[in-house]
C-alpha cells in the first residue's frame, strides 16, 4: 500500500535492466520496504522500495528472463499484472498482481504525536491540545530557532532571546505562563534536554511537538503552561545524501550536508550523519558568530523484537562579540532608539557555548502486545559569557547607562534515564493501553562572576563612544559563586482505555521526588550559605475523555495538574529552615477536533482555566521577606487549523485569546496582567505550489503574524504596542533540485517584541534575506 498525495496516479512507464523489470511510481510513499524471494517459478524477487523526491519503484526480477508487465489504472488504483517473458511457459496462476491503492500523505497535517501520551496515539484520541509542526513547514519557512518554530502555533508567544542570531533563546510563554525558569525549558525526543543557556541546532530536528497545559503526569517538573518537545532526524533503511547551501542577510552563510542509509545488506545497521556550519554578524555590524553542529547516529536492529539506537550530537557557538544586537531600551514616549544603536560594548563582550548530546535508546518486544524501553539523554553544557550591556538607567532619552560588566563561567549538565512498560490487554468487550515507568534526572549548574571595580560610562544614542579602555574585573557580586544539584525521582501510570467504539478515557498518575542542594558564596569572599538538601515531593493527576460522534469529529474534556520546585533561600534572610512548596499548576480544559477533506485539513479550538499557585510574594509583615500566598490564573481560547486545501495549497492558520492576570499578590494588584502576554495573538502561513505545466515545482509561501499589545511588567507600567510581521517565500522544487528565497520582515517592522524590564528589552529582528539551494543524491 503506497502513500499518495491525493490518491490519484499517473500510469507509469516500465523499464528493464538485465533480468529485471522496474516501475517508477511518482508522487508516492512507503512507511517501509518490502521484499519476497522466489514468490513463484520464474520470478527471483519481488521488492519494493523509496526514492527520493516522493518516488516508490517495484522491481520484479526473472530468473531466466525479465517479466512482462501490463500496467493498469482500475478503480482500486495502479495494477500491474505481471508473467514470465515467455508468456506460453507460464500457467495463469503464477501470474503476480500487485496492487497499488493511494493513501493521504500527511504534509503539514500530521496526525499523531508521542508527546502527550509517549505511546502511539493518533492526535484525536488524546484529550489534550497538541500541535505538530513537521520538517516539512521548518524547510518552507527557512527557520533559524526554536522560537521561530513555534511562531505557528497559537498560545505560543515569544520570549526572551538575550542574543540576536536566535541560536540560544532564553524563554518562551506557553498559554500565558513563562517556561524559562524551572530548570528545564526543551525536551529532546520526549526527554528534559536544556534550560534555558543551551543551542537547539534547527538541523538535526524533523519536527516539533508542543503539549499545551501542565504536563507533569509524564514528564516531571515544569511550568504549568506546557512544554515543547524536538522530534530528531533518525537513520533511514534506504540511501539518503542531501547537500546544501544558504547565505543571506548579514553575512549569513551556512553550508551543510545530511547523509543517512543501511550500513549492511540485510539492513541491520542504519546511521545518519548531519552536519553544517554558520557563520554570520548582526545588523549592526558589530558580532562575528560562528555556529558548527556535527550529528552523527547509529541504529542497530538487533533481530526482529529489538532495536538499539545511539546519537551524538555536538554543538559550539562562538560569537565575538556576542550578537547582543535586538537589545535596546523604551524611551519616555514608548518609542525605540534608532537601530544602530547597541546598548552594550562590543569590545568587552563574548559568548562561547559548547553542547555535548550523546545518549541511546533500546525497545525490545517481549511479544505482539507488551514492549519495554530504556532510554538514557546526557547533555553537557559549558557556557562562557562576557557581558558589558544590560543597562538600567536613561537620562534625558539620551543617555544610556548603569551596565552590568561581568564575566560569567557556567557548567550545567544535565543525566537523565528512563524505563518503562507498554501493553495493551483487554477486560472484557474493554481494551486498555497501559504505560508504567520510572526516570531519573540529575541536573547541576555550577558556575561562578566577576564584575568591573567600577562602573561602565553611559552611551549617548545619538553619538555612542564604544572603545574604551578594557576595565578591571575583580569585584565578586552576590551570588557570585554558586553549585546547585537538583536530583529527581518519578514513577508513573496511565491507561488508555476505550470503553466503546467513540468513547476513550486518560487516566494516569505520577508522584516525584525531587532533592535539592544549593551552595552559594556571597558578596564577601568565604561568607559561603551552604543549603542543607531540600526535599519536595509532589503528586501529578491527569484525566481526560474523548467522545467521537462520527469518525471526522472529536469532543473531549481533561483535568490535569503540574509541579515546579522552588530552589533558592528567603530573600535576605539566608535562612536555610525556609522551605517553599513547589509551585503547583491546575487546568480544565475542554475542546473539539475534526477533519476536513479527506483528512487532508484538520482543526481544534480548545478552551482551557489554568492556575499558578504558592507563587511568591512578599510577606507583609516583613518586605524583605516571601510567602508562597500568590496566585495567577490565565483562561483562553486557541484554534488551530493545518493541512491541504487543494492539490497543492497547504495552509496553518492560529488565533489565541489570552487573559492571564495576577488574581492574589501581597505587591501587584489583583487583575494586572502577567508580563509579555497579549491578549489576541494570531498567525497564518500558507503555501502553493504549481502541480503541472511548464512552471511545475514553482511555489510561493506568505506568512502574517500579529501580536497584540502586551504588558512590559508585573506592575503595568508600562505597554508593548501591538504589530503585524509579514514574511514571504518563493522556490522552485524539480526532481532533486531545490531552490529557495525566504523573506523575514518583509516590511521591516520595528516595534518592542519583548521587555526584561524597561531599559532591557528585545526589539524585533530587521528586514532578512535568504536563499538557498539543496541537491538531493
Amino acid at each position: 500500500m503506497l502513500e499518495t498525495a491525493n490518491g490519484d496516479f499517473e500510469v507509469p512507464e516500465t523499464r528493464v535492466v538485465g533480468n529485471a523489470l522496474i516501475v517508477d511510481i511518482a508522487g508516492a510513499a512507503i512507511a517501509q520496504t518490502f521484499s519476497q524471494a522466489n514468490p513463484v517459478e520464474g520470478i527471483a524477487l519481488v521488492s519494493v522500495t523509496s526514492l527520493p523526491n516522493n518516488q516508490v519503484q517495484v522491481t520484479i526480477t526473472g530468473t531466466d528472463a525479465p517479466p512482462v508487465a501490463e500496467v493498469t489504472s482500475e478503480a482500486q488504483g495502479l495494477v500491474l499484472a505481471v508473467t514470465l517473458g515467455d508468456v506460453n511457459t507460464v500457467a495463469d496462476e503464477d501470474a503476480i498482481e500487485i496492487v497499488v491503492t493511494g493513501e493521504q500523505d500527511e504534509g503539514y497535517n500530521p496526525s499523531s504525536a508521542s508527546t502527550a501520551t509517549r505511546t502511539d496515539t493518533p492526535l484525536r484520541d488524546i484529550p489534550q491540545s497538541i500541535q505538530v509542526v513537521p520538517r516539512e513547514v521548518l524547510e518552507d519557512r527557512k527557520v533559524r530557532n526554536l522560537n521561530e518554530a513555534a511562531e505557528t502555533v497559537s498560545g505560543v508567544a515569544r520570549g526572551g532571546g538575550l542574543y540576536g542570531n536566535g541560536s540560544i533563546t532564553y524563554n518562551r510563554i506557553i498559554r500565558g505562563f513563562d517556561q524559562g525558569f524551572s530548570g528545564v525549558t526543551s525536551f529532546r525526543n520526549g526527554f528534559p534536554d536544556t534550560d534555558f543557556f543551551s543551542l537547539l541546532p534547527i538541523g538535526t530536528i524533523e519536527q516539533i511537538e508542543v503539549l499545551r497545559g501542565p504536563a507533569s503526569v509524564l514528564f516531571g517538573a515544569g511550568e504549568p503552561g506546557g512544554i515543547i518537545n524536538f522530534i530528531t532526524r533518525q537513520p533511514l533503511d534506504e540511501p539518503y545524501y542531501n547537500a546544501a547551501f544558504e547565505a543571506g542577510s548579514y553575512g549569513l552563510y551556512q553550508p551543510s550536508i545530511d547523509l543517512s542509509g543501511p550500513l549492511t545488506e540485510n539492513d541491520s545497521v542504519l546511521y545518519r550523519f548531519i552536519a553544517n556550519y554558520q557563520g554570520s554578524s548582526d545588523f549592526q555590524g558589530f558580532a562575528d558568530s560562528r555556529l558548527t553542529t556535527i550529528a552523527p547516529s547509529l541504529t542497530f536492529n538487533l533481530g526482529e523484537r529489538t532495536e538499539l539506537d545511539l546519537y551524538y550530537e555536538y554543538t559550539h557557538l562562538y560569537a565575538n562579540p556576542s550578537a547582543a544586537g535586538t537589545n535596546t531600551v523604551i524611551l519616555s514616549d514608548g518609542s525605540l532608539p534608532p537601530r544602530n544603536f547597541a546598548p552594550y560594548y562590543p569590545g568587552l563582550s563574548l559568548l562561547n557555548v559548547k553542547v555535548d548530546r550523546f545518549g541511546y535508546s533500546l525497545e525490545h518486544e517481549l511479544n505482539s502486545d507488551w514492549r519495554i524501553r530504556n532510554n538514557v539523554a546526557i547533555n553537557l553544557t559549558h557556557f562562557r559569557n562576557d557581558v558589558a550591556g544590560f543597562p538600567s538607567t536613561v537620562e534625558d532619552d539620551r543617555f544610556v547607562g548603569g551596565f552590568d560588566a561581568s564575566k560569567d563561567n557556567y557548567q550545567r549538565n544535565n543525566f537523565f534515564g528512563q524505563i518503562d512498560l507498554v501493553g495493551e490487554f483487554g477486560t472484557g468487550s474493554i481494551s486498555h493501553q497501559v504505560l508504567a515507568g520510572f526516570d531519573f534526572n540529575r541536573f547541576s549548574n555550577e558556575g561562578n562572576n566577576v564584575d568591573t571595580d567600577t562602573p561602565l560610562p553611559p552611551l549617548d544614542i545619538r553619538n555612542p563612544n564604544y572603545d574604551i579602555p578594557t576595565p578591571s574585573y575583580s569585584t565578586i557580586p552576590t551570588f557570585s559563586d554558586f553549585n546547585l544539584l537538583r536530583r529527581s525521582y518519578g514513577v508513573y501510570l496511565q491507561d488508555q482505555i476505550a470503553l466503546l467504539d467513540n468513547l476513550k478515557l486518560l487516566i494516569g498518575g505520577r508522584y516525584d521526588w525531587v532533592s535539592t542542594d544549593l551552595a552559594v558564596d556571597l558578596t564577601t569572599p568565604g561568607d559561603v550559605i551552604d543549603l542543607s538538601t531540600r526535599n519536595d515531593g509532589a503528586f501529578s493527576p491527569r484525566a481526560g475523555l474523548v467522545y467521537q460522534p462520527s469518525e471526522d469529529v472529536a469532543l473531549y474534556a481533561s483535568y490535569t495538574r503540574s509541579f515546579a520546585p522552588l530552589s533558592g533561600f528567603d530573600n535576605t534572610s539566608t535562612d536555610a529552615d525556609v522551605i517553599y512548596e513547589p509551585s503547583r499548576g491546575t487546568q480544565y480544559e475542554v475542546g473539539v477536533k475534526a477533519d476536513f477533506l479527506d483528512s487532508r485539513l484538520s482543526a481544534t479550538i480548545a478552551a482551557y482555566h489554568l492556575t499558578r499557585t504558592n507563587v511568591l510574594t512578599p510577606d507583609p509583615d516583613d518586605p524583605t521577606r516571601s510567602i508562597q500566598t500568590g496566585e495567577q490564573r490565565s483562561q483562553g481560547i486557541e484554534f488551530d487549523v493545518t493541512g491541504e486545501i487543494l492539490p497543492g495549497w497547504n495552509l496553518i492558520l492560529s488565533y489565541a485569546l489570552t487573559n492571564a492576570e495576577v488574581t492574589k499578590d501581597n505587591t501587584f494588584p489583583q487583575g494586572n496582567r502577567l508580563a509579555n502576554v497579549p491578549e489576541n495573538q494570531a498567525s497564518l502561513w500558507t503555501t502553493y505550489t504549481i502541480q503541472e505545466g511548464a512552471l511545475e515545482g514553482l511555489g510561493f509561501g506568505l506568512g502574517l503574524f500579529y501580536i497584540g499589545e502586551r504588558q512590559g511588567n508585573l506592575d503595568n507600567s508600562f505597554q508593548l504596542g501591538d504589530y503585524l510581521r509579514t514574511d514571504a517565500a518563493l522556490y522552485y522544487r524539480r526532481g532533486r533540485f531545490r531552490g529557495a528565497i525566504n523573506i523575514r520582515n518583509l516590511f521591516d517592522v520595528d516595534e518592542a517584541a519583548f521587555a526584561f524590564s524597561r531599559t532591557l528589552v528585545q526589539r524585533t529582528e530587521p528586514f532578512t534575506i535568504v536563499s538557498s539551494v539543496s541537491w538531493e543524491f
